[in-house]
């Protein structure tokens, strides 16, 4: 299905952008020329002119949208309106360029924070509308709410394929490593991996450790994207679950242990860790693209962490 398919694909140079397009060329056997991937030096996916620029140099034939402005929590938080904008537009052009150009399939990688808070865990797909989205990053689950009913509407009006799918949270080799802007593993190993060439006796971290999270290694997220982009076509919004779930605190252990770390673990229970559990259900994923996560995740850590130790010197923090 693939094969000489021109595909764009937004935020490709990034964290899971860089392993998607790899899977892309290895496993699916496609041109490296047949691949965009658009540099934001060059192309403000934010901007019009830049948009209109690229969809006319390429006429993808498919779209991947993984492109995002988020970062770490911190920053979220801090950022709520800048987070707004920049996802409505960058989805709103890439919405009416795609039906312009006649695109076969739009992809939108979304995020698990579009789920309620009161929702029953492990988040089904049809509690989406039941309530309010997660208060502390709020701005950032409304925006894909709009953008889910921007996909559907697109669909409905001008018959474009779009799919808006959802994985747990993302890690693996080549992750963002920067306590500021990082998610929690790979923020969390450059902070031990500090601590130990600085010499302190303890570390400190966000939250109390008692929320949970779940995480899908990176290389089985870009293949199960892959079978989404082959074999999925319907407007209803689809989890990508790994039902891999792991407790922070144990999380964190496990990290200060492969980082061989001797010092104390301080909580700082005044900073945000947000809801106390998010997973994602697999019952939609199982049946649409029949998806099963390869990697067990002591060993996907394990290798995240030797990876990062072979190549934190060429890291940008």
């Amino acid at each position: 299905m693939l094969k000489n398919k021109s595909i764009l694909v937004t935020g490709g140079n990034g964290f899971l952008g860089k392993h998607l397009v790899r899977a892309l060329v290895e496993e699916e056997g496609l041109e490296k020329d047949k691949i965009f991937i658009p540099k934001s030096n060059e192309y403000d996916l934010r901007k019009e002119e830049d948009v209109a620029t690229m969809f006319k140099k390429i006429n993808p034939d498919i779209v991947i949208h993984l492109a995002s402005t988020a970062k770490g929590v911190g920053y979220n938080k801090e950022h709520p309106a800048t987070l707004y904008f920049d996802h409505a537009m960058m989805s709103s052009l890439l919405f009416r360029y795609s039906v312009k150009y006649s695109v076969k399939k739009l992809v939108i990688i979304g995020t698990a924070l579009i789920y309620p808070t009161s929702a029953k865990v492990p988040l089904e797909e049809d509690s989406l509308w039941t309530g309010p989205c997660e208060p502390t990053i709020e701005s950032l689950g409304v925006i894909n709410r709009a953008i889910i009913s921007q996909s559907q509407a697109y669909r409905k009006e001008f018959g474009l394929n779009s799919i808006y799918i959802i994985p747990a949270n993302l890690y693996g080799p080549e992750d963002h490593f920067s306590s500021a802007h990082s998610h929690v593993i790979p923020a969390t190993i450059q902070k031990f991996h500090k601590a130990i060439l600085e010499n302190k006796d303890k570390v400190e971290i966000w939250g109390t450790g008692k929320a949970s999270r779940e995480f899908l290694y990176v290389k089985d997220a870009a293949r199960a994207i892959i079978e989404c982009v082959k074999n999925y076509d319907k407007g209803e919004i689809l989890n990508l679950a790994s039902g891999q779930e792991i407790k922070i605190s144990e999380l964190i252990t496990q990290i200060s242990n492969l980082m061989k770390y001797k010092g104390k673990i301080v909580w700082d229970s005044t900073k945000p860790e947000g809801a106390l559990r998010r997973c994602l259900d697999s019952k939609r994923m199982k049946k649409e693209i029949n998806f099963k996560p390869s990697m067990d995740f002591k060993d996907g850590i394990k290798e995240t962490v030797e990876w990062y130790l072979k190549n934190y010197k060429n890291l940008d923090f």
